[in-house]
């Protein structure tokens, strides 16, 4: 099994291939977690359906359902922290305020 991937020291971020992306909100209760998990799992499967069966229409609905469950998560949509810090979704950590914490793992994940 691969190693989990970095996580920036306040917990917002995981780091894959040099890129942030925005972690789910730690607050959720985890039966609330798993159950967005599952409808996350099975939003993607229709996509996976959709694509399989050449649909444009299922393939839509189905991503607006990876959409809301992401967004659900706190891994889309607005930011789950309030202490006013931008959102850096998608940024290379190297360009961010977590530059020199990237450095110090010594190498690009």
């Amino acid at each position: 099994m691969p190693a989990a991937p970095p996580v920036t020291p306040d917990g917002r971020y995981i780091v894959v291939r040099g890129r942030l992306w925005r972690r789910a909100n730690p607050a959720l209760a985890d039966d609330v977690r798993q159950a967005t998990v599952d409808a996350l799992m099975d939003a993607r499967r229709a996509v996976a359906a959709a694509n399989q069966a050449n649909d444009p229409d299922a393939r839509a609905t189905a991503r607006q359902a990876v959409d809301r469950a992401k967004v659900a998560l706190g891994e889309r949509g607005p930011v789950w922290w309030d202490d006013g810090s931008p959102d850096l979704n998608r940024h290379m950590a190297r360009t961010t305020p977590y530059a020199a914490w990237f450095a110090g793992l010594g190498a690009v994940t």
